[in-house]
């Protein structure tokens, strides 16, 4: 014998709502989201990159990745590897990590009040003929948002310009210690509006960066980057090596397994990435 259940009365329906996402930017660009808050948490959580990426959740590789994109865009670095104790090390957040993700949810809570007495005026307002809507502000929003798939973001200040006939030179400071050259035609840095003291982004791919060894060679590219490799993952064809510069700032290369045996680069080798400056992206955003 079977029953039938009544009919379900109809489904309320709810008024749009828009729920915020913050995304926080420093002059040079975003650096923090939601996913990448929700990763320094459980890292603080739990002391152990691979168990804060579990909870995420992210890969091991992903979540290594967001780590170290944001402590490169950062004035100081936001998680740090501990080493030796009991536990055998571990990653733990930094004290300015706990105060940036302390800011980004007071923020993100004001954010999303703010996004709901928009839309109840929405709801109340009448149309002004142009369209507006929730479904189009968000449209809007989406189109404005800014993805690369460069795995090298390095925030700049421009320290100096030369100008050529065809191309313009510009040099980017880094920190202290580092400056980078970037080739970039005359029209870009036009368009660009290309000035000193402009905090900018700069865009390399992991395929532009070569590896070095041998502080002595001499070689055209423009740009040498020292530090000592971090991790190698290998994959199918290629190895993806990462290079600590310090200061919490990495470098990404993607090099044949041939090139990693060539060298000799083990976890910890003294390494050079470097890039040629005319395969340097400058981004400005704003």
């Amino acid at each position: 014998m079977s029953t039938r259940r009544p009919p379900s009365a109809p489904l309320a329906t709810n008024p749009a709502r828009l729920v915020g996402k913050l995304e926080v930017n420093t002059a040079a660009g975003s650096f923090l989201g939601d996913t990448r808050i929700r990763l320094l948490e459980a890292i603080d959580r739990h002391g152990s990159i691979l168990q804060a990426a579990k909870q995420v959740p992210l890969s091991y590789k992903t979540a290594w990745d967001a780590v170290d994109a944001m402590n490169n865009l950062s004035d100081q670095p936001l998680v740090e590897r501990t080493t030796g104790g009991r536990q055998g090390g571990g990653t733990r957040l930094t004290e300015h990590g706990r105060q940036l993700v302390a800011l980004y949810r007071a923020v993100e809570q004001e954010y999303q009040l703010a996004l709901d007495r928009l839309v109840n005026q929405m709801a109340t307002d009448p149309a002004d003929g142009t369209g507006t809507s929730v479904h189009g502000f968000q449209q809007l929003l989406r189109r404005m948002a800014l993805r690369t798939s460069a795995r090298n973001q390095l925030a700049c200040t421009v320290s100096g310009v030369r100008e050529g006939e065809i191309d313009y030179e510009v040099f980017l400071r880094v920190d202290e210690k580092t400056e980078l050259k970037a080739v970039i035609t005359r029209e870009s840095a036009q368009s660009l509006e290309i000035g000193i003291g402009q905090s900018v982004l700069a865009l390399i791919k992991a395929p532009s960066v070569l590896l070095m060894t041998d502080e002595h060679q001499r070689i055209s590219a423009d740009n040498q980057l020292w530090g000592s490799v971090s991790r190698i993952h290998e994959g199918p064809v290629n190895s993806e090596v990462k290079v600590d510069l310090g200061h919490g700032r990495t470098m990404v290369s993607v090099v044949t397994h041939e090139s990693v045996e060539q060298l000799g680069l083990g976890i910890g080798s003294r390494v050079a990435a470097v890039f040629q400056a005319s395969s340097v992206i400058l981004c400005m955003l704003g």
